[in-house]
C-alpha cells in the first residue's frame, strides 16, 4: 500500500468510530458506518460479558465508557501490577484504560492513545466523570505513538491493530516505547483462512474489524522482526459465535477469529548477565 492508501484507510476508520462516539452506540459490525449501533449500555455489557469480561469489570467504568467494540479481554492476560505504567492502543471511550487503572493503583499510570478526536474527547470526559486522575488520553496514531522511548511496562489493546494499514509499524513503535522486559497483551482478530478478495476490498468490513485482519504467521513474523521474544498468538474458535453477528449472513466467521497476542521486549542487560 502507498502512504496515500494508508491515510485513506485511517480516514475511513476515523469516520466510522467518530460516528460511534457521537451517537452513543455500542457494538461493532458491518453497516453503513462500519459499526452497528444498539444504543443501549446493557447491550454493550452483554457483548463484553460474551468476550470474557466479568460482571464486576463491566460494571466498573463510568457509564458510556464501554461501547462493546472489543473482541476479547486483554486484562485477562496482561497480569498488570501495582505501580506499572500501561499504554492502551486505540483506547476508544476508555473502558480498558479505566480497568487497567484499577489494577496499577494510585502509584501507576495509564495512557490511552486514539486517532479519533471524538473518542479522545469522550474518554477524557469519562475520566473526569469517574475521577480517574491517573489516566490520560492522547490523540495520535498507533503507528506513531505520542509516547517517550522506554516509558511503558505493558501495552494492552482490544480489537484495534487489525484496523491499522501498517501493522508492522505498530509493533515497531510498540517496541520503542516499551521498557526492556516490557510486554504486549493484546486481544485482536486474526485470519484463519485467506479472506476472499471481495471481502478484503469492502470498506464496511475493514472498519468492522474483518478485512484488515492478518494471519497468525504474518503477525508472528512482524513481531519477531520488530524485536519481540516469547511471541504467543492463540486464536479462539469459540469467538466465531459472536463474530458472525458482525456481518450477518456473510460467513465472515469462516475466515477470522479472535486471538490473544502476547510478546515481550527482551531485557538485554539480563540476557547479557
Amino acid at each position: 500500500m502507498t502512504i496515500n492508501e494508508h491515510d485513506q484507510i485511517r480516514q475511513q476508520v476515523r469516520a466510522a468510530y467518530g460516528a460511534v462516539a457521537r451517537s452513543e452506540s455500542s457494538g461493532c459490525c458491518a453497516s453503513s458506518t462500519g459499526c452497528c449501533a444498539p444504543a443501549d449500555q446493557a447491550v454493550a455489557e452483554l457483548l463484553s460479558r460474551g468476550i470474557g469480561y466479568s460482571a464486576e469489570e463491566t460494571a466498573a467504568g463510568p457509564e458510556g465508557a464501554n461501547l462493546g467494540l472489543g473482541c476479547g479481554n486483554p486484562q485477562a492476560i496482561a497480569a498488570l501490577q501495582p505501580g506499572e505504567t500501561v499504554l492502551d492502543l486505540g483506547s476508544g471511550a476508555g473502558f480498558d484504560a479505566f480497568l487497567a487503572a484499577r489494577q496499577v493503583g494510585t502509584d501507576g499510570a495509564v495512557i490511552g492513545v486514539d486517532m479519533t478526536p471524538d473518542m479522545v474527547s469522550k474518554a477524557r470526559a469519562n475520566a473526569v466523570k469517574g475521577g480517574y486522575t491517573t489516566v490520560e488520553f492522547r490523540l495520535g496514531e498507533i503507528e506513531h505513538l505520542p509516547v517517550a522511548d522506554a516509558a511503558i511496562d505493558a501495552i494492552i489493546s482490544n480489537c484495534v491493530i487489525n484496523l491499522s494499514p501498517d501493522k508492522a509499524q505498530v509493533f515497531r513503535d510498540a517496541w520503542r516505547v516499551l521498557k526492556p522486559g516490557g510486554r504486549l497483551a493484546i486481544s485482536d482478530i486474526v485470519t484463519t483462512a485467506p479472506l476472499p478478495e471481495s471481502m478484503q476490498q469492502e470498506v464496511a468490513l475493514y472498519t468492522a474489524c474483518v478485512a484488515g485482519a492478518a494471519s497468525v504467521d504474518a503477525l508472528t513474523a512482524m513481531l519477531a522482526e520488530a524485536g519481540f521474544d516469547d511471541i504467543r498468538i492463540a486464536p479462539k474458535d469459540a469467538s466465531r459465535e459472536f463474530i458472525r453477528h458482525w456481518a450477518p449472513g456473510r460467513g465472515v466467521e469462516d475466515f477470522i477469529a479472535s486471538a490473544t497476542i502476547e510478546a515481550v521486549k527482551p531485557n538485554l542487560k539480563e540476557n547479557a548477565g
